[in-house]
């Protein structure tokens, strides 16, 4: 559905399709570079690995039982089948990452579990929704799947990030039905530069009892973080990952990069200045004629809507985005992504194009 091109003769090719276009923070790479020399006990026996939770307990001041996985689908697909059962159901974001893009990872690694979308401004759920959906789930009856869970991600699909009032609606909500509450953080750095508050408030505080938290789009090579606020519902976790193909035997390079990105907030540090430069392109382009910005912009990615021309010309001129979903009427959405590496040059000269 989502599709992006350039034009090869471009000279310089501006990347704004994804955060994952850029490569890795330097001082998670001089981290991989320092653990790579001697030995260490393999898959996760590590002294890095060690005190990854230590770390996280820090950083969320509570105790938690924390793994490193590679990427964002494990860590959502494994944590989703650590909360929900096989006959289960989670309640999520018609746009929600687990359901549109992870090629049926969640429900194969939960043995059959069921995702049911449902529709949300800006990208978020409400109880509202959840309620509504929930009255439509035949709760008790052996011939339907069962709600299990729900998962929220922060930020969004659309790049809003919840805040913690909308946070803890859910959550309360949730829990109050019996359901747990999972958390798609793999642009949670992002969200919570925005929020400006302690990760503990925007998580377990508003009862999110288990985070996937997302370390490669904030500037790790790859590295995720599943993150179990109550560390009984970690208790299969390990046999999981190992089963899943996901236990890294040179553990002690991926959770090097987890403690690097972590330290001094480098995370916050990377993802404030992303999420700068995505405010520079929505003003910058907000009074243009023929765009309209379609959703808020409060982390690193900007939704405008465009003539096609617009987006041809920015393409011709070297840009690379996303166009979300096919033109209707001569109009295109795309989405513009930045990262904590993206030059302000380029950003400079995407205003510039789409203002031609």
């Amino acid at each position: 559905m989502r599709q992006h091109t350039a034009d090869s003769t471009a000279p310089e090719p501006m990347n704004f399709g994804s955060d994952n276009a850029y490569g890795a923070l330097p001082e998670v790479l001089a981290a991989v570079m320092e653990n790579q020399t001697g030995t260490q006990p393999p898959y996760g026996n590590d002294a890095v690995t060690k005190r990854l939770t230590d770390v996280f307990r820090k950083l969320f001041e509570r105790e938690v039982a924390v793994f490193p996985v590679l990427t964002g689908t494990a860590a959502n697909a494994l944590a989703l089948a650590s909360i929900v059962l096989p006959h289960g159901a989670v309640l999520c974001h018609e746009e929600a990452h687990i359901l549109t893009s992870e090629c049926g990872a969640p429900e194969f690694f939960a043995g059959g579990a069921r995702l049911v979308g449902m529709a949300g401004d800006d990208g978020k759920l409400t109880p509202q929704g959840l309620a509504a959906t929930l009255s439509n789930m035949d709760r008790g009856n052996v011939h339907a799947v069962q709600p299990h869970a729900v998962s929220i991600s922060q930020a969004s699909e659309l790049g809003t990030a919840y805040s913690l009032a909308e946070l803890k609606a859910i959550g309360d909500w949730s829990h109050g039905e019996g359901l747990k509450l999972h958390m798609d953080g793999a642009r949670f750095a992002n969200a919570m530069a925005h929020l400006k508050c302690p990760p503990a408030d925007a998580t377990w505080k508003c009862g999110v009892d288990v985070l996937c938290f997302g370390a490669s789009k904030a500037g790790a090579m790859a590295a995720e973080a599943v993150v179990f606020f109550n560390p009984a519902d970690a208790r299969d976790f390990e046999y999981r990952r190992k089963r899943t193909g996901h236990l890294v035997s040179k553990m002690r390079l991926v959770s090097a990069q987890l403690e690097a990105i972590v330290k001094d907030n480098l995370w916050l540090t990377a993802a404030t200045h992303a999420n700068g430069l995505a405010t520079r392109i929505a003003a910058g382009i907000a009074r243009t004629p023929g765009i309209r910005i379609a959703a808020p912009v409060e982390t690193n990615m900007v939704f405008a809507e465009m003539p096609v021309e617009t987006a041809a010309r920015a393409k011709s001129g070297g840009a690379i985005f996303y166009e979300w979903g096919a033109p209707q009427n001569g109009r295109v959405l795309t989405r513009l992504a930045t990262s904590f590496a993206t030059p302000d040059a380029h950003v400079a000269r995407l205003i510039e194009l789409l203002n031609d």
